[in-house]
């Protein structure tokens, strides 16, 4: 606990701890790789480090040890900043907490897949991936091919940061895969050629698959999203197929009009359309969302809760409802659309 925090009449909490950067973070070639982040990346692209930072800063509930590194200084500060702020204002929603439970969503998820019978060795693939570290973290992906799709720039930046983190002498220096493979791809999947790049790559079609796109989107244009999410239905023709992917509703793109683009209010309808069987939708606060973080039911997405889902401002106070969808949708060859 700093100073300031005690001036500031914080109590004790051992969950946010003073924060304290990595020594690894200091060191020119680090400096130097998120200089280029700054200089370089457009907004879309330095989501992914806004990504790593709330999973490095709620690390009382995930396990990330590559996170602070991936997200770098700006981030790291920046966020940290939000939720002091938010801790001295007795917020009922923290900073990152939303992070927070989509990640511990998308772990559990993938974890309870990779269990079960007829999934334990299928590839995971991650498009838009990102500073994802989940290939080094997860032990349940031991058995799993994992493929990273993301920008060529992106997978670069990412590759020289995890060279400088085994090349240290601290915490990192035991850095290793906990998948069986990770294979990462540079291609845009707002192009056409993404998926001929990931099998080139050595992506098995005919292969049992969990598709993961958290937190990517809403970044795209809708004909783009729509295609992305058609071509992975398509795969539920072959084999056993599983897309594990979140969804803004309408209200939630005026968060960020410049940046936010697709949008469905209806996931659980949109997808079936586009041919998968089954699909499963939570919001956060359900009981598969909720992590014990959203237990005050004042808390902005119990209330949200409460409302019907075609309610777009809240009768309280007309301010937008902004929900997040995480869905579960999944095929089998003979299986038919209800």
């Amino acid at each position: 606990m700093s100073d300031q925090d005690h001036e500031n009449g914080l109590p004790e909490d051992p969950t946010w701890p003073e924060l304290k950067l990595p020594d690894l973070l200091f060191t020119n070639a680090v400096r130097e790789v998120h200089a280029t982040i700054e200089n370089e990346w457009d907004p879309l692209q330095r989501s992914a480090c806004q990504t790593a930072a709330g999973r490095a800063l709620w690390k009382h509930l995930i396990h990330d040890p590559l996170a602070d590194l991936l997200a770098g200084e700006t981030y790291l500060t920046s966020l940290y900043e939000k939720i002091k702020k938010d801790r001295i204002n007795n917020a009922r929603e923290v900073s990152g907490v939303i992070l927070a439970v989509r990640t511990l969503w998308f772990d559990s998820k993938i974890e309870a897949l990779l269990n079960s019978f007829t999934m334990k060795e299928a590839q995971v693939v991650f498009l838009g991936a990102g500073m994802d570290a989940r290939a080094y973290r997860l032990n349940c992906l031991k058995d799993s091919n994992v493929f990273e799709v993301d920008f060529p720039k992106v997978l670069q930046v990412k590759a020289s940061l995890l060279q400088a983190a085994m090349e240290s002498k601290d915490e990192h220096q035991h850095l290793k895969e906990t998948a069986k493979s990770l294979t990462r791809v540079a291609a845009d999947i707002r192009e056409n050629d993404w998926l001929e790049k990931l099998q080139i790559s050595g992506f098995m079609p005919e292969k049992n698959t969990i598709w993961v796109l958290e937190g990517i989107l809403y970044y795209l244009p809708h004909s783009h999203a729509t295609q992305v999410l058609k071509i992975i239905a398509e795969k539920c023709a072959l084999t056993h197929t599983v897309l594990l992917a979140d969804f803004m509703n309408k209200p939630s793109t005026t968060l960020s009009e410049s940046i936010f683009h697709f949008y469905s209010d209806w996931p659980d309808h949109l997808l079936p359309s586009l041919g998968f069987p089954h699909v499963k939708l939570s919001q956060i606060g359900d009981p598969d969302a909720h992590f014990g973080l959203m237990h005050d039911p004042q808390n902005l997405f119990n209330k949200l809760r409460s409302l019907p889902r075609s309610v777009q401002q809240h009768p309280d106070d007309g301010t937008p409802c902004c929900r997040l969808y995480l869905v579960q949708a999944s095929g089998s060859p003979n299986q038919t659309i209800p």
